[in-house]
């Protein structure tokens, strides 16, 4: 499909907590793997230039570390990249980071974060970002069947919140008794768990909790799938191939399509280095599929 024109407004717009952002968003995470510091401010910029109010980053996306593989340069953090990029922020930017983990030197991510980790990490969001107070954080957790309840951590943001150091919160990978037990402890505006066409489909039920609850859901790998922190999926499968042609689409809009279609409080943050597919990627946001179509990839 033609990318020509095609802007983030396309795919419409959700009010996350009290700001309004369009629907189809972009992820930073894959900035950091790009040796070229250049390239990846303009992407950054160019996002913006082409409508995205809402970028997602994360204490923890820096190079290296991780699975981004083998890093000779500098240490370079997304939120820093951001910062470079937008800074003074348009006033209509959200940006969203998460903080949970506790990270090592090497950047590479242990155990949960404690009370006092979270509040550093929140700090260092705000020193990188170059803001006095941050949009939206989620918090990440690390699940641990038995010993994963979410209170002690978002009850240190909820603080946080309200000492004015953070404006919204929100939670990633997390379960519908975690979104429940946040709840009670201060107001949740979304959720962001992986969850794509093929992958992580038992998020069905928790994306229709927060639809009835008016919070956002916010997948992340949804080109990616299993593959996860490898890269966009490969293998798209029979029914997601057949719709892309019918589109004159590739199978990664239609995944990002199929997506947004969930419901109107589903989000896209799909992220990429390469400007030609943050292009594809926001044209994406004006694929309208049909009933048949969506049906098939169900």
């Amino acid at each position: 499909m033609p990318t020509d024109e095609i802007t983030a407004a396309a795919a419409g717009t959700w009010m996350l907590g009290d700001r309004r952002v369009h629907r189809m968003g972009f992820g930073s995470m894959r900035l950091t793997a790009d040796p070229d510091r250049d390239r990846a401010i303009a992407v950054l910029r160019r996002a913006v230039d082409l409508g995205v109010n809402h970028i997602d980053t994360a204490a923890f996306y820096r190079s290296p570390g991780g699975t981004l593989g083998v890093w000779t340069g500098p240490v370079r953090y997304a939120t820093e990249l951001i910062r470079a990029a937008l800074a003074p922020y348009p006033q209509d930017l959200v940006v969203a980071t998460k903080v949970g983990f506790a990270c090592d030197e090497s950047g590479r991510v242990g155990e949960a974060a404690t009370p006092v980790d979270l509040r550093r990490q929140v700090e260092e969001n705000l020193r990188r970002l170059g803001r006095d107070h941050l949009d939206l954080v989620n918090l990440r957790i690390v699940r641990r069947p038995g010993r994963d309840s979410v209170a002690e951590p978002f009850g240190a943001l909820a603080e946080l919140r309200a000492a004015g150091l953070i404006r919204q919160l929100g939670l990633s990978n997390v379960r519908l008794d975690h979104l429940d037990e946040a709840s009670r402890i201060a107001p949740v505006v979304c959720v962001q768990n992986s969850y794509s066409v093929d992958h992580n489909r038992g998020d069905d039920d928790l994306l229709r909790a927060c639809a009835e609850r008016g919070i956002a859901f916010v997948p992340f790998f949804a080109l990616a799938g299993s593959r996860r922190e490898a890269g966009a999926a490969t293998d798209h499968g029979a029914a997601v191939e057949a719709v892309a042609a019918a589109h004159h689409a590739t199978p990664h809009q239609v995944r990002l399509a199929w997506t947004l279609h969930r419901g109107p409080h589903v989000l896209a943050i799909p992220g990429t280095g390469d400007p030609e597919h943050l292009a594809r990627n926001v044209a994406a946001g004006a694929l309208r599929l049909t009933a048949a179509e969506l049906a098939t990839l169900d």
